[in-house]
């Protein structure tokens, strides 16, 4: 695993850092790690500068945000595979060689995630990745293991190596060489659905994005911004809408995005109810940045497209998880019919 880098991204999280950073160390074999900081003011440098002068640290002038600050640090890093890894994740022993062999028997795979447990409640999934994403035709994500904010427990459902739609960023292998060729994390996404962003691409070249159920992290969550935060609801409705528009095959584009505004739109009450008016601004705030930067996704649009010569992989999921989920009630993966989920690959 020499050719392997460990890059957690830092803002503000030397508590993280305490409490995680000696198992990442203990549990990574040969594997660098690598810290970078995001312009801390926690004394986060000084700690790491004191109490592990053996990690590389790479320190970065400003919060550049999850995209731009991986894009900055990853320049500098020079591995055959980067991880990405949250400070808030939690490794156990082997997390990591199981990753590492998928990625080496299939070079066909650009990124792979392992199981992502619960640090709290550490027999069920977490929020962020459980055993690994998927879309709906409407660009909702949606996991193995969690839909919306149904977490299952693990009893051995989902142990199995398959093809998703995307990797979760909490921790994610990445090959470097096709991390580049797609154009790397998206800058204008700051943070939060970026890394479906990057596996869409991924796959729209031609490659697989993989969960290996061999190996297990435990995430915490929430360690920067909570879900909660307005500003994290403003993020998750803009990206998502930029997360269509960039990616989806032309001849669906304009209907789901007409489809995605009204369930945006109804969304948005039920936050007015369950979360309060700041919520329920922070998507009509989301919707008005999207059409008011119009020119700029068109841009990125064409860049994406560019990417992928031409060729956009639509979601695997042809249903709406919406529907499925408040309207059908089917609250687990499981539940799901198989008919509505195309060939992954």
């Amino acid at each position: 695993m020499g050719s392997t880098a460990v890059v957690i991204l830092n803002y503000n999280g030397v508590a993280y850092l305490r409490q995680f950073l000696p198992s990442v160390l203990a549990c990574s074999g040969d594997a660098r790690v690598v810290v970078a900081d995001n312009r801390s003011t926690d004394g986060s440098v000084q700690w790491l500068q004191q109490y592990h002068p053996e990690v590389r640290l790479i320190q970065l002038d400003r919060n550049e945000g999850f995209s731009r600050g991986y894009n900055l640090a990853l320049r500098q890093v020079d591995a055959r595979y980067y991880v990405l890894l949250n400070s808030d994740v939690e490794v156990t022993p082997g997390w990591l060689q199981p990753l590492v062999r998928l990625m080496d028997a299939r070079p066909d795979v650009a990124a792979c995630q392992p199981k992502i447990r619960s640090f709290t409640h550490k027999n069920e999934f977490e929020y962020a990745g459980a055993a690994g994403g998927y879309l709906d035709r409407f660009g909702y994500p949606f996991c193995r293991g969690r839909l919306f904010d149904t977490l299952e427990a693990d009893g051995g459902q989902y142990d199995d190596d398959r093809d998703v739609d995307w990797a979760t960023g909490a921790c994610m292998v990445v090959r470097s060489e096709v991390y580049w060729r797609a154009g790397g994390l998206d800058d204008h996404f700051f943070a939060h659905m970026e890394e479906i962003d990057l596996c869409w691409r991924f796959r729209s070249m031609g490659c697989r994005v993989m969960y290996c159920g061999g190996s297990t992290v435990y995430h915490v969550g929430g360690g920067t911004l909570s879900k909660v935060h307005p500003r994290k609801t403003f993020l998750n409705f803009r990206n998502g809408i930029l997360l269509l528009y960039k990616n989806l095959p032309g001849r669906q584009l304009w209907l789901t995005l007409l489809v995605r505004l009204v369930l945006d739109g109804v969304a948005a009450f039920k936050l007015l109810f369950s979360a309060g008016p700041a919520h329920f601004g922070a998507v009509l705030k989301a919707h008005f940045n999207f059409y008011g930067r119009f020119g700029l996704w068109t841009k990125q649009r064409r860049d994406a497209q560019r990417i992928s010569g031409g060729s956009s992989r639509a979601p695997h999921f042809r249903g709406s998880i919406v529907w499925h989920y408040f309207v059908l009630k089917q609250r687990h993966f499981r539940d799901l019919p198989a008919q509505k989920f195309q060939t992954v690959g």
